[in-house]
């Protein structure tokens, strides 16, 4: 079926999306760096366990603490500590290993971003870069990855910040 042809009752749409979620070695620890290092509003927390838990996420004797974020765009992050199963296991993914993800943020001044971070224990995978085609152009980008792993892509629109 082609995407000019009209829906039919059976098929949907994805109305758009509703937030991104990460799974942590310490809920506290990330919380701490995406809402005072980041400077994302804190929305919630809950803790679910039990048949609810291993329903939604398939996982047998799941039981977990999120935190929900909220980006200055309106965005969600869905931090997620899993307290059981006990045999979880630690995935160290590379950018460019099958199931990795990165959440990219737009930021005013990727330096001073790359500063405040730099304390926090986050560290650049490389080195800010000029992307020179696309829709992307002129903006500055570099990944970051927390004590966990997870990449984040920092990218500063052409012409803000500091030229350092």
């Amino acid at each position: 079926m082609s995407m000019s042809m009209s829906m039919s009752r059976d098929e949907f749409r994805i109305l758009s999306a509703d937030h991104t979620g990460i799974t942590v070695s310490n809920l506290e620890r990330s919380l701490a760096f995406w809402r005072d290092v980041l400077g994302f509003e804190f929305s919630h927390t809950a803790h679910q366990k039990g048949e609810f838990a291993e329903e939604i996420t398939g996982i047998e004797g799941a039981e977990l603490k999120l935190a929900v974020l909220k980006t200055p765009g309106g965005h969600k992050i869905e931090l997620l500590e899993y307290l059981a199963p006990t045999d979880r296991k630690r995935a160290n993914l590379r950018p460019c290993d099958v199931g990795s993800v990165h959440v990219a943020l737009l930021v005013e001044d990727l330096n001073a971003a790359l500063d405040r971070i730099a304390v926090s224990g986050w560290k650049t995978a490389g080195q800010p870069q000029i992307l020179t085609k696309g829709p992307n152009a002129g903006k500055r980008v570099v990944y970051v990855r927390d004590p966990d792993g997870t990449t984040i892509e920092l990218m500063q629109v052409a012409g803000q910040g500091r030229k350092d």
